[in-house]
C-alpha cells in the first residue's frame, strides 16, 4: 500500500515508524516530515496546511491512503478534497472535524447528547467576558475557541490571570483568529488522561490511553504548553475504565453527529477529568494526540496500516487492536523560551547515543538541518525522548538517560514526568 503521511511534528515521526513496520506497506511519503522520517520513508516539500498541493501529489503518485496526522488541515477541509478526488482519507470530513475546530460546537454537541462536561458560557466581546469571569471568580478555564496548537488553554488560579487571558486572546490578538472569541469553562478538579479509539459511523473501537503533563514547568506550573511529557498506560484508567468512558463520552457524540448529519470517522482523542463524580469531558480532538501519539505508539503490537485503510473507508477493521504490557514515559525536550519565544538554531548532538540505550526512541518534531548538515533547532518541542519498559519507574529512568545524552545550548526539559504514575 502506498501511503501519504500529512504532518512534521514527533508525532508523525512516531506514525511514520509504527506504519513502517506494516508488511502491507509499500511506500511512505511525509508531507513536510522532519530529518526523522526521512530514514522511514521520503520526505516531500508541501506543507500540512496546502490542501490542493497534498491532493495533486496523492494523485501523481498513486497513493492509496492519505493519513493526516495535525489537526489544522482536517479543519480546512483534507479529507473532503480527497473525496472529491476519490482518495481514501483516514479523517474525519472538515464539518466533523469541528469537534476540534471549534470549542462552542463541542461544548453544544455535549449539552444535546447529555455527556458530562464543564459548566460554559462562549464570548465574542471582551467586556462581557470580563464581567463573566469577576462574577464567577478564580480557578476558571479560559479557552480559545479557535485552533491555537495546544496553546489557547488557560487554567487561570486568579481572576487576574483570567483577565489577563481574555485581555491577551480577545482585545490583544494573541492567538489570531482563533481567540476573537473565547469559551469559559467551570473549573474541573481531578486528573486528565487522553483517550484514544477508531470511530466510524456510531461505532467506536477502543485504541488506548494515556496521560499527558501540559504545563511548562515541574510540578505542573507555568503556562500550558502543546505536552512536555506522557505516560501509556496511565495510573487509574484501566481498560475496563477505558471502556466506560466510551459509552458515557465518545458514543453519545457519535450519535449526535449522526442525527445533525455530520457522521465522524477517524480517531477520536477526547480529553477526559477523572473528577470524584466519573469521567467528564474536557475537549474532542480529531486525531492522535501529541505527545500521547509517542508514548503509545511503540506500545502497539497490532498493525495499525490496515485500522487506518478501514476508516477511511467508514468501517472498522475487525482485527483486535494490541498492546505490549510495558509501560511507556517519553519526556519532551524543548527549546529555551517555549512556549512564548523558543530559540532556534542551536546544534543537537547525542542523538544516536541516546537511540542506542536500551528501550529509548528518539522522535523528532521542532528539528532541520543546517546548510553544513548539522541537526538544529527549528521549533519550540524539538525532541520527544520515549522510552519502553516492564515497569512506569523503569520507563522513566530509561527515558531520562536518553534525555541526558541528546544535548544543545538552553535544551530544557520537565524532569518529574511519569511522577504521578509512580
Amino acid at each position: 500500500m502506498r501511503v501519504l503521511l500529512v504532518g512534521s511534528g514527533g508525532r508523525e515521526h512516531a506514525l511514520a515508524q509504527t506504519l513502517a513496520r506494516s508488511p502491507e506497506l509499500s511506500a511512505l511519503f511525509i508531507a513536510p516530515g522532519n530529518p526523522g522520517t526521512a530514514s522511514l520513508g521520503i520526505n516531500v516539500a508541501i506543507g500540512a496546511h496546502d490542501v490542493p498541493a497534498l491532493v495533486a501529489f496523492a494523485l501523481e503518485q498513486h497513493v492509496d491512503l492519505v493519513v493526516p496526522g495535525p489537526e489544522a488541515p482536517l479543519v480546512a477541509g483534507l479529507a473532503d478534497a480527497c473525496a472529491a478526488a476519490g482518495l481514501p482519507c483516514a479523517g474525519p470530513t472538515k464539518a466533523a472535524a469541528q469537534l476540534e475546530g471549534s470549542k462552542t460546537f463541542t461544548k453544544e454537541i455535549c449539552d444535546a447528547a447529555g455527556i458530562p462536561t464543564a459548566g460554559w458560557a462562549r464570548f465574542t466581546e471582551a467586556a462581557p467576558a470580563l464581567d463573566y469571569v469577576r462574577s464567577k471568580g478564580a480557578p476558571i478555564v479560559v479557552k480559545a475557541d479557535g485552533l491555537a496548537a495546544g496553546k489557547g488553554v488557560v487554567v487561570a488560579t486568579t481572576l487576574a490571570e483570567a483577565e489577563a487571558a481574555i485581555t491577551d486572546m480577545m482585545t490583544g490578538g494573541s492567538l489570531g483568529d482563533a481567540g476573537r472569541s473565547v469559551v469559559i469553562e467551570d473549573c474541573l478538579v481531578g486528573e486528565e488522561v487522553s483517550l484514544f479509539a477508531f470511530c466510524a459511523g456510531e461505532t467506536a473501537t477502543l485504541i488506548g490511553a494515556a496521560q499527558d503533563h501540559k504545563r511548562v514547568g515541574n510540578g505542573d506550573t507555568g503556562p500550558n504548553t502543546g505536552g512536555m511529557g506522557a505516560v501509556s498506560p496511565p495510573k487509574g484508567f484501566d481498560r475496563a475504565a477505558q471502556e466506560a468512558a466510551l459509552d458515557t463520552l465518545v458514543r453519545p457524540m457519535l450519535h449526535e453527529m449522526m442525527r445533525r448529519g455530520t457522521p465522524f470517522r477517524g480517531v477520536i482523542f477526547a480529553g477526559l477529568m477523572l473528577t470524584e463524580t466519573g469521567p467528564s469531558l474536557i475537549e474532542y480532538n480529531v486525531r492522535f494526540g501529541d505527545p500521547e501519539a509517542e508514548a503509545l505508539l511503540p506500545r502497539l503490537t497490532s498493525d495499525l496500516l490496515p485500522a487506518l485503510h478501514a476508516l477511511a473507508q467508514d468501517r472498522l477493521d475487525a482485527a483486535p487492536i494490541t498492546f505490549s504490557d510495558q509501560a511507556s514515559v517519553c519526556v519532551v525536550m524543548a527549546a529555551r523560551g517555549y512556549p512564548a519565544n523558543p530559540e532556534k538554531g542551536g546544534v543537537i548532538t547525542g542523538l544516536d547515543n541516546a537511540a542506542a540505550l536500551p528501550g529509548v526512541h528518539v522522535f523528532q518534531a521542532g528539528t532541520m538541518q543546517n546548510m553544513a548538515g548539522e541537526l538544529v533547532v527549528s521549533g519550540g518541542r524539538v525532541l520527544v525522548v520515549c522510552a519502553l519498559a516492564d515497569t512506569v519507574q523503569e520507563a522513566q529512568k530509561r527515558a531520562y538517560a536518553g534525555v541526558a545524552a541528546i544535548s544543545w545550548p538552553g535544551a530544557h526539559w520537565r524532569t518529574d514526568i511519569g511522577a504521578r504514575a509512580l
